[in-house]
């Protein structure tokens, strides 16, 4: 059985459940992959605030109650959608609250599970863009990754980041954590400059690093310019794990 950390936020959750059975190969309903999400997001901090200071709880304790209650239920591998989440102050201790307990499912990382992708889909590609929330942008995680395979790596700068991209998926009016269904046009239009931006200075391929933006841009291609959904890709990784009979070809 698969198992999906949900609440993090709520529509990612529902996004790679979906984007799970999307990559299955089945022609009726018995031919699906069992599967179980649990949305637990009033029990688990908001990522981003915790990696830039402004509270103290670390949502990895919440997060790793989660992944014991999906092990619990039949779980054997289990993906967390949610790309902020897989900063080393959070995953590293999600990890050793795991190995604590004697845990047995395997919790895929969904940064590393990306890198792989681009190197094995895109062999061609040495410049990615990176569009991110703030804490994403702050840990490093997908610069540190990308970086150790020899990428280019290409952000925003701090200012876009913060007065364009980060309010697209935050802000409190028009934020698609805010609006997810659907999707306000100034979140996507936010998005899409960053994304134009990126380009611009060279990148030829983005990553979607926050699970939110690809609710917003469902593109596969802008302007010539690759996107990757990492909640696509973690989806793959959990139904190879799973069942690799199973995984549809792209």
């Amino acid at each position: 059985m698969i198992g999906i950390v949900g609440g993090v936020g709520p529509y990612s959750g529902i996004d790679l459940l979906k984007k799970v059975f999307d990559n299955t190969l089945a022609n009726c309903d018995q031919e699906y992959l069992d599967a179980i999400l649990i949305s637990a997001s009033s029990k688990i901090e908001d990522r981003t605030e915790y990696l830039i200071g402004n509270i103290k709880e670390n949502p990895a304790i919440a997060i790793a109650e989660v992944l014991f209650k999906l092990q619990d239920v039949g779980a054997t591998v289990a993906g967390i959608p949610c790309n902020t989440a897989h900063s080393e102050k959070i995953f590293s201790i999600i990890q050793l609250q795991l190995k604590k307990s004697e845990a047995t499912i395997n919790v895929l990382n969904m940064i590393e599970e990306t890198v792989s992708f681009i190197g094995i889909n895109y062999p061609n590609i040495n410049k990615v863009g990176v569009l991110s929330t703030t804490g994403t942008y702050k840990s490093g995680v997908y610069t540190k990754a990308l970086q150790s395979k020899g990428y280019e790596v290409i952000v925003p700068s701090l200012e876009m980041q913060e007065n364009l991209i980060h309010p697209g998926i935050y802000h409190s009016t028009y934020g698609i954590k805010t609006i997810s269904n659907p999707i306000h046009p100034k979140a996507r239009k936010n998005l899409l400059e960053g994304i134009s931006f990126l380009k611009a200075q060279g990148a030829q391929a983005v990553i979607l690093g926050c699970t939110e933006i690809p609710l917003a841009i469902t593109e596969t291609v802008i302007n010539d310019l690759i996107t990757i959904d990492p909640t696509n890709v973690l989806a793959r990784a959990l139904v190879l794990h799973s069942n690799p009979n199973k995984l549809k070809p792209l």
